[in-house]
């Protein structure tokens, strides 16, 4: 049995020759958030879902970036309402955020 559920990964890497990052999108604050969120739901514990800080995960130019583990769904995201949308409908759901998946996963996403 996995200590935890699931995973979120929150890509919280920062580039430094002006390349386009997931950090200067707000990850490290909107990974915050995610976290917060979760500990007020009451799910971010063992048997639950754990935040997880990420180093840069090859998608800079689709990020921000969030991964949950083990499902291997990839997600950008821009503002909180997006994040509560993943943690409402994929987290709780169990249905994959089509609107939100990475670009290349959106035409072969199929609901879970």
């Amino acid at each position: 049995m996995a200590f935890y559920k699931l995973h979120m990964f929150f890509c919280t890497n920062f580039r430094t020759n002006g390349k386009k990052c997931c950090e200067q999108a707000g990850a490290t604050q909107l990974r915050l958030y995610a976290k917060n969120k979760l500990k007020q739901l009451g799910l971010a514990k063992p048997g639950g879902v754990r935040v997880n800080i990420a180093g840069c995960m090859g998608r800079c130019a689709q990020g921000p970036t969030i991964v949950i583990y083990p499902d291997a769904v990839w997600y950008t995201y821009q503002t909180e309402n997006d994040i509560d949308e993943i943690i409402e409908k994929h987290i709780i759901g169990g249905k994959i955020v089509k609107r939100l998946l990475m670009p290349e996963l959106q035409n072969l996403a199929n609901d879970k």
